[in-house]
């Protein structure tokens, strides 16, 4: 989720009831820390904590360091990246690359429990491979090496993110371990969500790509656990104002160059769903200027509120 969850995002997802939230990936080298692009995913001015910081890297001690530098600078959980399936990631050994060195993980995890305070956690996948699938064996290292919680993505890397994601390993691994394990994978509605913790009997689930665009289905998951019920579709004016308001923290947070540029993604992925998008997107994809872009989205909107008005 590099690229997606910074902290406008992580913010805005807390708000519809996200009960813990992650950085994006951050790579173990601190040289290559004062890029900009860097120095953004290490801001966590007003997150509402835990403030979990994820890390990447492919030696114990550059992520050990990693790790105590940021608790240093206010991270209260550190997240060590061992699912990353991007090509340029396990290039460098790191991300799910590492599942292939299953010593090396362990050296990893010790190195860091030990080197901060703070509760550890890992997120991998099944494994490498479909013939080389060691989730059980990682998330028993895990737990030997003092980790206090995984997050288990339901797929190998070779999978990446095609197929189904496998959830008997998932169940395997919950049963084989002490330590809590949070459910990953396809997971896209409420009733999903219950029929992995059901199923795997995780302790939570987490949710990636399903909340790009629809940040409130958090709140959706939730409700449903709680009360057996369906929350109703958000209106539309709620839509937009989430929309709005999402694009405006993302204009503070870049800048007026950068910023409008973030937001086409977002825009799209909000509007997926909706009307006349494919065309929309071409004209508002061309605008480089935060007030127009704004506009734009109020103008989309306006139509399709007249009809739903219609039709209530």
């Amino acid at each position: 989720m590099a690229g997606v969850t910074d902290l406008p995002f992580r913010r805005l997802c807390r708000e519809l009831g996200a009960g813990m939230v992650v950085s994006e990936m951050l790579i173990a080298d601190s040289q290559m820390w004062n890029s900009r692009k860097s120095s953004l995913r290490m801001d966590h001015t007003g997150e509402v904590e835990p403030i979990v910081v994820q890390i990447a890297g492919g030696d114990a001690e550059s992520l050990a360091e990693a790790a105590r530098l940021n608790v240093d600078q206010g991270a209260q959980i550190i997240d060590i990246n061992m699912g990353c399936p991007a090509k340029k990631v396990c290039k460098k050994a790191a991300g799910s690359a590492l599942l292939k060195d299953e010593t090396l993980v362990a050296e990893i995890l010790k190195a860091v429990v030990n080197a901060v305070s703070v509760p550890v956690t890992l997120k991998c996948r099944t494994g490498w491979s479909t013939e080389n699938r060691n989730a059980l064996r990682i998330a028993k290292i895990a737990e030997d090496s003092g980790i206090q919680a995984l997050a288990l993505h339901g797929r190998t890397r070779e999978d990446a993110f095609a197929g189904q994601a496998e959830y008997d390993t998932i169940a395997q691994v919950v049963n084989a371990v002490k330590i809590p394990v949070f459910a990953n994978g396809d997971i896209r509605t409420p009733q999903q969500a219950k029929q992995v913790l059901d199923y795997t009997q995780a302790a939570a689930v987490m949710i990636g790509r399903a909340a790009q665009g629809r940040p409130w289905i958090f709140r959706e998951i939730t409700h449903y656990l709680e009360t057996g019920e369906c929350l109703p579709e958000p209106p539309l004016t709620e839509i937009r104002d989430i929309l709005l308001n999402h694009l405006h923290e993302l204009y503070g947070f870049y800048g007026e160059v950068m910023g409008p540029r973030i937001a086409r993604k977002h825009v799209s992925w909000y509007l997926q769903t909706l009307p006349q998008r494919d065309e929309f997107r071409r004209t508002f994809n061309a605008i480089e200027n935060a007030d127009e872009q704004q506009t734009s989205i109020r103008n989309f909107f306006e139509p399709l509120l007249i009809l739903e008005d219609k039709a209530a």
